[in-house]
């Protein structure tokens, strides 16, 4: 099933690309500020005294503060529109890297980091709307996974300049330096967003209160195409996030015995992989919606099989060649979560697109929170026991694949129905 196009469809162009281009750096930014703990997690155990639950509180604390302000944020957004929002988020995120900086003791640290993670919050169901309100349907798809990839390239940054500056000008003068990025995207939002093109401005929306909030939430939810999307987004993006955000480093250097260097080579080729997997995802997405299933099943199957070759390997450490195949195949865990928008978007109307990104976001962040709780908790009790406590993986994976499995005919029922309903107003449309 190929996408059609709708009427009123925003023309795209030079125009929404540049646009969408500075909505979308906010995002990069916040990655980078978003993943610097997972390159810096064993300095900040050094720095603040604390052990791999307290540690792991660090992120718990930033994706508990992101996930449950995700459908805030998708009202905010439809309420208030893109660049309002971009700006409060820039403003947030750069004042919680500004404070983890100077931090002097673990609770400041962990109320920076969740100043953070407020901010970071804002971006990237904005940058969704942003393409939705500039690009044509047909391009929801590839605009979508474009955001992902650029989210990838700041996590690349973090890995490689963020880890380098850490270690070369210390903690203080690293996270400080890079705080500078989030003034420079500010100033863009402020000075070139803009929230739709002329001439395909929304209908206004009367303020309704407690009423209209509680409407939004639930007619969003009704759908089951939402639901699918946060229970795909839910199984598929939690393993990589957590590799890359926290445990990743510690995995390989202390269960793994590799050395820092080629760790970090490791947690760069797993942002590279994203990188090349979102581009192929995307471009087969959006000409084939019937292969969005299939691709986000098997990247949980194939995760789940490397994840399970790689711990329960007989000798001390895995070998390199699985540790590449393994970093290589958790590369497209965000390129598939990414899909999940690709059930919520075509299940809701415009008006509510900011409310079901919102749901659908909240899916991975609450199974990656879940996660690196869990592998903190166990890492302690077992006495750090890698293989035992990344076993977690494959509990969530498969309470995840139980509720898509549950919601996939209901979903598919409902949007073939939207889209006969497309497609006859397409024709009744005057030229």
């Amino acid at each position: 099933m190929s996408a059609v196009a709708i009427p009123g469809d925003p023309p795209g162009g030079r125009r929404a690309l540049a646009v969408w281009g500075t909505g979308v750096s906010v995002y990069f930014v916040a990655v980078i500020f978003r993943t610097s703990l997972g390159v810096a997690g064993l300095d900040a155990a050094d720095r603040f005294h604390v052990n791999a639950s307290a540690l792991s509180t660090f992120s718990i604390l930033q994706l508990l503060v992101y996930a449950g302000m995700q459908i805030p944020v998708g009202l905010l957004v439809d309420r208030l529109g893109t660049k309002k929002v971009l700006a409060l988020g820039a403003v947030l995120f750069t004042a919680g890297q500004l404070g983890f900086a100077f931090s002097p003791s673990y609770g400041t640290a962990l109320a920076s980091r969740a100043l953070l993670g407020c901010g970071d919050a804002l971006t990237f169901i904005s940058v969704l709307r942003l393409g939705s309100r500039w690009f044509p349907a047909r391009r929801g798809p590839l605009v979508a996974q474009f955001a992902g990839l650029v989210g990838m390239a700041g996590n690349l940054v973090s890995t490689l300049v963020l880890a380098r500056l850490l270690h070369g000008i210390g903690w203080t003068a690293a996270f400080a330096g890079s705080a500078a990025a989030g003034a420079v995207v500010l100033v863009l939002v402020l000075l070139f967003l803009k929230d739709y093109p002329e001439g395909h401005e929304p209908e206004p929306l009367p303020h309704q209160g407690a009423a209209y909030v509680r409407r939004q939430i639930a007619a969003s939810w009704r759908e089951p195409g939402t639901r699918l999307g946060l229970w795909v987004h839910f199984t598929t993006q939690f393993p990589a996030m957590v590799f890359l955000l926290l445990w990743g480093l510690p995995f390989l250097v202390e269960a793994q015995g590799l050395s820092r260097a080629v760790a970090g080579e490791l947690l760069t080729l797993v942002v590279l992989s994203n990188m090349v997997v979102g581009l192929v995802y995307g471009q087969i997405v959006a000409r084939h919606h019937g292969a969005r299933l299939p691709l986000a099943l098997g990247t949980v199957g194939t995760t789940a099989v490397l994840w399970a070759a790689t711990l329960a390997y007989p000798g001390p450490h895995a070998p390199m060649w699985l540790l590449i195949v393994l970093c290589t195949v958790l590369g497209a865990c965000g390129p598939a979560s990414m899909i999940g928008f690709d059930f919520a978007r075509p299940a809701n109307p415009p008006e509510r697109q900011g409310t079901a990104s919102g749901i659908t976001n909240m899916g991975g962040f609450v199974a990656s929170m879940t996660t690196l709780f869990a592998i903190g908790v166990l890492l302690d009790a077992t006495g750090d026991d890698y293989s035992l406590a990344f076993s977690v993986v494959f509990v969530l994976q498969a309470f995840g694949v139980s509720q898509i499995l549950r919601l996939r005919g209901q979903a598919a029922r409902r949007e073939r129905e939207r889209l006969v309903a497309s497609r006859v107003e397409t024709v009744h449309v005057p030229a």
